[in-house]
């Protein structure tokens, strides 16, 4: 008994007495550490903190400290919690978790207290690794192996994925890939791995070039190697035998370019074709990836299976599987069209079918395995224990949720300044104006100055767009020039990642200049870098930030093992220990900075990448510099979806996509409506009408997406600009943008759930449906609230489209009020100018009138849409819009309950206050019915009543 004691006495001083026997546990104040008898974890330790919620800790070495976590940010709870060996297991029992951890070998699992088991540890590994002298380790935690759960999260993603059982998911952040490692599953358990750099859902093994793992052969049957023809114009210029497509970064094509050709930028109209084939003598799925910028298209057996474009300057992953038969030959054709891009194919060996189907999740590079196991009632609560670590998502201003125009870029004041005069003069909707980069001298990036030419008087243009009730965002970076008085004092206080100028590699402006970014993980260079933009933009009373280039993109396609030297030392070692994480520092910074000189204002930031925790900073994410292609827009339906099941609520994308091909580009700054391109030459009609329809889609979507916001390079995207006067384009455009603004009471009040009750606006369909096994794979649909069922349109020339309806509810059609059984599939018409949109029975649709702003008209009566056939309930939610007031309980609730057997809408008595409420007001009430189009009838109403807080009925 008395060495026991000892024993456990050791795991609890975190083995200050050296080597503890095997095989023990000791309570702690927060939960229990064990030391196995044998497992790659020396010790193991859990932590309540809360409920429901359970942190778990594998170390290599006993009684290792680690470095605090960047994302989390709560403390253990002072729950009630036993801890209690059976056997030769230990398990840890709160209210809502029980997890036991072996004694023998460490493995962990999760079950319910009174139920079965959700969570299994099936895999580990803890490897040591040397990183510039300091000791590291990586890691891999796997899960639940064979398992049918279906799993979403990771961030967001360009790769059209949903159920990511079966999937594999990078999480290193890129311009258009934002990694968030957290795991949320359709059995209402959630898995966030606290790691900060690269990781990896499902094959923890790095993707390689195709001769690691496959038998490659050229055109002539040779072995070893595929064929490479190279054509300048229609001639063949060079044919050679390559063993990989080597050209994935810069210095690739600069090391591997056939010399005989020339540089690559020197040359026009080139194409490259590799054929072959390839075979392996492991059969199964292959999970493969095309990296590539320009025009790809990739064939398999005489099948097409890509066919992709991107902007030279920014390749990223395409997804695709290849079923071999062993050693089973299959056809190899790649066509590549380069402007100076790049291009790679990567591959990796089938998993065991039960790690493929598993929840499995890795790093490079860590301190220990690291992860908080979530369990929960719904989708919604997981996500709510993932923000109770990370933080709350608090309320945006309700501006927000107004219509943004933007475009790369206002290149002086007078332009932005008209653009918000054109939408006022016509009465169109519009809340934010956005100026974008290079408001800057030329080689002034960082100095936060203004050209004097373009912008002369900055002040007087904030203030003017404040004067027509509009916002103003500003784009601000990371990013300095090593000629700046900037750049030079965070240099000076070591702020400053200076590797990249000390290599003398130059930007893409003018003459190119030498740049890096500042280092945000220290608190002096977060106060020099606010202090620095506080009396230059801040003072000008700028609403929003628009924080570019957060990834960071410090050098763009640089080898990987070359941009972690970029982004490095922090003070938490090598760049790659905190390579995910430069946005959550960054904003975190500039956040704080900007609620202690501004304290009762409600902050917005848009950041380019994300990372778990950084919704706390009021933060939205955005999907990065797309391109306007039919399948980039298929994908940010999943994107969207897939950030707010990553606990990440605030999201947007460029409408029409940032970059165009050079087709879609013509006229005067690209102007697409125009017949001239940039070049002079004439731009084919079928293009123009390609790029108006793809935009029109787009921005369909948009106006359903959880911010609205139109951007993008080259094209200009004002409304008035991108639509012909009087075509069907524009009126379709207009009338998105009305019906936005009518549906803001609905916005906003689901808005307010984000902040409220853990929710989400765009909802992927297993979130309210989680019993419909149908549901749980649909890329292409989403809720938009808990009423809405938005289905974009993402294919050229569609004029219908087929709709998964989910079981459980009866669905009306927007359009023309035909009513739907759930639990089939059925074809809605798509005409050019609509969008599929159903709306549930049982749904009560609050909407206002149409405003130029949010708040233009705050007294004017509210339409409540009530969609008969069901049950239904729905909290209309107010406030001051702009304040921190929300935060003290200044905000009114009215409870709106529809019973259909009665027919009756109860309208609840008003709870709460704030100052500038509306004290009575008009409510009218449409009954919707079967066969009655929500479209043509936006100002119907059957009954209408005064409403002055006080609850009152209406009956149909």
């Amino acid at each position: 008994m008395q060495m026991k004691t000892i024993s456990l006495a050791c795991a609890t001083l975190a083995m200050a007495c050296g080597q503890a026997w095997a095989g023990t546990f000791q309570q702690t104040a927060t939960g229990v550490a064990i030391t196995p008898d044998s497992g790659a974890a020396k010790e193991i330790r859990l932590e309540v903190m809360a409920d429901n919620i359970v942190h778990v800790v594998k170390v290599d070495q006993a009684g290792k400290q680690l470095t605090p976590s960047m994302m989390t940010i709560a403390r253990p709870c002072a729950c009630r919690f036993d801890v209690k060996k059976t056997g030769n297991a230990v398990a840890l029992t709160t209210r809502n978790v029980v997890a036991t951890v072996s004694l023998a070998d460490g493995q962990v699992q999760f079950a319910d207290p009174k139920g079965p088991v959700f969570l299994k540890q099936d895999s580990e590994s803890i490897a040591p690794v040397n990183l510039e002298g300091k000791a590291f380790v990586t890691v891999k935690q796997g899960f639940n192996h064979g398992t049918k759960d279906a799993f979403y999260g990771t961030g967001q993603h360009q790769n059209g994925q949903m159920n990511l059982n079966g999937e594999d998911v990078l999480l290193q952040q890129h311009n258009m890939d934002i990694a968030v490692p957290f795991v949320v599953s359709d059995k209402n358990y959630g898995v966030l791995w606290d790691n900060n750099g690269i990781s990896r859902f499902g094959d923890a093994r790095p993707y390689g070039p195709m001769k690691r793992d496959l038998q490659l052969t050229d055109a002539d049957g040779k072995p070893g190697a595929l064929t490479a023809r190279y054509y300048i114009g229609d001639k063949l210029a060079l044919t050679r035998r390559e063993d990989d497509l080597r050209y994935q970064y810069l210095k690739d094509v600069a090391e591997f370019w056939p010399k005989e050709l020339g540089p690559l930028k020197a040359l026009k109209n080139v194409r490259v074709v590799w054929e072959g084939t390839l075979a392996s003598s492991k059969p199964g799925r292959h999970k493969m990836q095309l990296y590539s910028s320009d025009y790809a298209t990739l064939t398999i057996d005489g099948k097409k299976v890509l066919d992709v474009w991107r902007q030279g300057w920014n390749p990223w992953y395409h997804n695709f599987d290849i079923d071999f038969t062993a050693d089973k030959p299959v056809r190899f054709h790649l066509d590549w069209k380069p402007e100076g891009g790049m291009i790679a194919v990567t591959h990796n060996d089938p998993l065991p079918a039960p790690e493929r189907h598993s929840l499995t999740l890795s790093s490079e590079v860590a301190e220990a395995i690291n992860y908080y196991v979530i369990r929960g009632t719904s989708i919604d609560s997981v996500i709510g224990g993932y923000r109770t670590l990370t933080g709350e998502q608090p309320m945006m201003p309700k501006w927000a949720f107004g219509f943004w125009q933007s475009r790369q870029r206002y290149e002086t004041q007078e332009q932005l300044l008209d653009t918000v005069r054109q939408y006022r003069q016509r009465g169109w909707p519009l809340d934010n104006i956005v100026q974008d980069w290079f408001y800057w001298p030329e080689n002034g990036w960082g100095s936060h100055d203004f050209d004097k030419k373009r912008f002369p008087d900055p002040k007087g243009m904030v203030d003017e767009v404040h004067r027509q009730n509009a916002h103003i965002m500003f784009s601000i970076w990371g990013k300095f020039y090593a000629n700046t008085d900037n750049y030079k004092e965070l240099q000076a206080a070591g702020g400053m990642w200076t590797k990249n100028v000390e290599n003398g590699d130059l930007d893409w402006v003018g003459p190119g200049y030498k740049n890096s970014h500042y280092d945000p993980y220290t608190e002096k260079a977060r106060d020099i870098y606010y202090r620095q933009l506080k009396t230059k933009l801040v003072d000008l009373g700028i609403d929003a930030w628009w924080m570019d280039n957060t990834e960071p993109d410090v050098l763009s396609n640089s080898r990987l093992e070359d941009f972690k030297k970029l982004i490095g030392p922090t003070v938490y070692g090598p760049g790659e220990v905190t390579f995910n994480t430069y946005s959550l520092a960054h904003t975190q910074g500039f956040h704080d900075h900007l609620k202690r000189d501004q304290p009762d204002t409600r902050q917005f930031i848009l950041s380019r990448s994300g990372f778990a925790g950084v919704q706390r900073n009021a933060v939205a994410i955005w999907s990065g510099d797309t391109v306007g292609r039919w399948n980039n827009l298929y994908d940010q339906i999943s994107a969207g979806v897939q950030a707010s099941l990553s606990g990440l609520p605030m999201w947007t994308h460029d409408i029409g996509g940032y970059a165009q091909e050079t087709r879609f580009q013509t006229g005067e700054l690209g102007s697409a409506q125009e017949n001239r391109r940039v070049d002079g030459s004439t731009a084919k009609p079928e293009d123009i009408r390609e790029w108006q329809e793809m935009n029109l889609r787009w921005f369909q979507f948009g106006a359903f997406s959880p911010l609205f916001r139109s951007h993008g390079e080259v094209v200009k995207r004002e409304i008035y600009n991108i639509a012909p006067e009087g075509s069907p384009m524009r009126d379709s455009m207009i009338w998105y943008l009305k019906l936005r603004y009518r549906l803001m009471p609905y916005i906003y009040a689901t808005a307010s759930d984000t902040h409220f009750n853990n929710g989400s606006i765009m909802r992927g369909l297993v979130m309210d449906f989680p019993n419909d096994d149908k549901v749980k794979d649909i890329r292409d649909a989403y809720l938009f609230g808990r009423s809405m069922l938005v289905a974009p349109v993402y294919e050229y020339g569609a004029r219908e489209r087929s709709v998964y309806l989910p079981k459980g509810a009866a669905w009306y059609d927007y359009f023309t009020g035909e009513r739907h059984e759930g639990g089939k599939t059925i074809v809605v018409k798509a005409p050019e100018t609509q969008m599929p949109l159903l709306v549930k029975a049982g749904a009560i649709v609050p909407m206002g009138p149409v405003t130029q702003y949010v708040d233009e008209k705050p007294d004017a009566p509210v339409t409540v849409k009530v969609y008969t056939g069901a049950n239904g309930e729905f909290s209309l939610y107010e406030d001051d819009g702009v304040s921190e007031a929300y935060r003290r309980g200044e905000f009114t609730r009215i409870a709106l309950r529809y019973d259909d057997r009665s027919g009756t809408l109860s309208i609840g008595a008003r709870e709460g206050k704030y100052k500038g409420m509306v004290g009575k007001r008009t409510f009218r009430v449409h009954f919707v019915k079967p066969g009655v189009s929500s479209a043509d009838t936006l100002d119907t109403a059957d009954k209408e009543v005064t409403y002055d807080g006080k609850a009152v009925s209406v009956k149909l």
